[in-house]
């Protein structure tokens, strides 16, 4: 589909066009809590599970997928969202409640909320969010009414 010169590529499609986002891959210390805390949260998000091997997990959703893995090459010491490398990923949420109702449920699946006492304006009084992080130290943003 083309609009206004640009292609356009939905998320049931499985091929993508140039620049859209192929993959992410996240090295974690713990697989099994990874597996558990992102599974949930891809999960709720649309993601399905795709692939599974014995260092590794991944879910996908469209033509793009996430990846959790216990590389034998990861090096000692927790990720730090402040230090150079991948802050954060942030998703759409379909809605102010929804982003709520996940809010709600994420502390039983291993995610915090951060900046609780600004919550849901932490990035803005024009932006609805919530920031999660998990028991890696990773965070995401969950967004609410925000246009691609």
């Amino acid at each position: 589909m083309s609009v206004a010169g640009s292609t356009v590529v939905t998320v049931s499609d499985r091929r993508a066009g140039t620049g859209v986002l192929h993959h992410v891959e996240l090295w974690v210390p713990e697989l099994e809590r990874a597996e558990a805390e992102w599974g949930w949260l891809l999960g709720e998000l649309g993601y399905v599970r795709y692939q599974r091997w014995e260092a590794g997990r991944s879910w996908r959703l469209g033509a793009a997928y996430i990846v959790v893995e216990r590389s034998p090459d990861l090096v000692a010491g927790p990720h730090e969202r402040r230090r150079a490398g991948l802050n954060h990923l942030a998703f759409h949420v379909a809605g102010r409640a929804e982003l709520e109702a996940l809010v709600a449920r994420s502390p039983r699946h291993g995610w915090t909320l951060m900046f609780p006492e600004r919550h849901p304006y932490a990035g803005g009084e024009e932006h609805y969010a919530a920031y999660l992080e998990n028991g890696d130290g990773f965070e995401v943003e969950l967004v609410a009414g925000a246009d691609p």
